[in-house]
């Protein structure tokens, strides 16, 4: 069994795709903006926020609201993130499992860090030792560098060969892979299993129970 599990957010532990959706729609109808599909969201996310506004709106970052529309959409998500969101099936009973073992449980996510710490302690209060999110500020790099994933390690003293990353998406195959660590893909979340497999997927589960059993 693995020392340390090092899950990301969005589409492994949490849907959130509906309160994205919602808060994007929000942020773009402000500046007449027509609004976009859960589709498009689910196409869009994995790179943090200003990634996936780049992607929603006319012109990305060359739009001269950019930076506006992006820190009114942070402001509303804020406000609005537990509207629709919800954790996955058996993912609860997984984490406790998990904790019941010792084994240490962390959250690496592109979301926006303060969004990333009260998403987990909301839904995974006391079962999350770790979480953090997107804070380039710090020059902590974003996934898929393997920055926020060495900090970990280096946080609890735990070997790469004792930890293992679980994510839905090519950003934590790559993740794992630049991080030297073990990765396993899950296909409940917002990428396809064959996609995930194309994208160098090598182990990849379907439901949190045989989850449990890799780690």
């Amino acid at each position: 069994m693995k020392k340390i599990a090092i899950f990301d957010l969005d589409g492994t532990l949490l849907y959130t795709l509906n309160d994205l959706k919602t808060a994007v729609n929000y942020a773009l109808s402000q500046f007449n903006y027509s609004p976009k599909t859960i589709e498009t969201i689910r196409k869009s996310v994995g790179n943090g926020v200003e990634k996936l506004i780049e992607r929603v709106v006319p012109e990305g970052k060359n739009n001269q609201n950019f930076s506006q529309i992006l820190d009114t959409f942070k402001n509303y998500y804020k406000e609005n993130m537990y509207n629709e969101t919800y954790p996955y099936d058996g993912i609860i009973d997984l984490l406790k499992n998990l904790h019941n073992k010792n084994v240490k449980i962390a959250v690496v996510s592109n979301k926006f860090d303060s969004a990333v710490k009260e998403l987990c302690n909301k839904y995974f209060a006391n079962l999350v030792d770790y979480s953090c999110g997107e804070n380039e500020i710090l020059g902590i790099k974003k996934k898929p560098s393997p920055d926020t994933v060495l900090k970990v390690l280096s946080e609890f003293k735990i070997k790469k060969e004792n930890a293992v990353f679980i994510g839905d998406s090519e950003v934590d195959i790559q993740t794992a892979k630049n991080a030297q660590i073990d990765c396993i893909s899950v296909t409940w979340g917002y990428k396809t299993k064959e996609f995930l497999i194309d994208n160098g997927a090598k182990i990849i589960v379907n439901c949190a129970k045989d989850l449990e059993n890799y780690i």
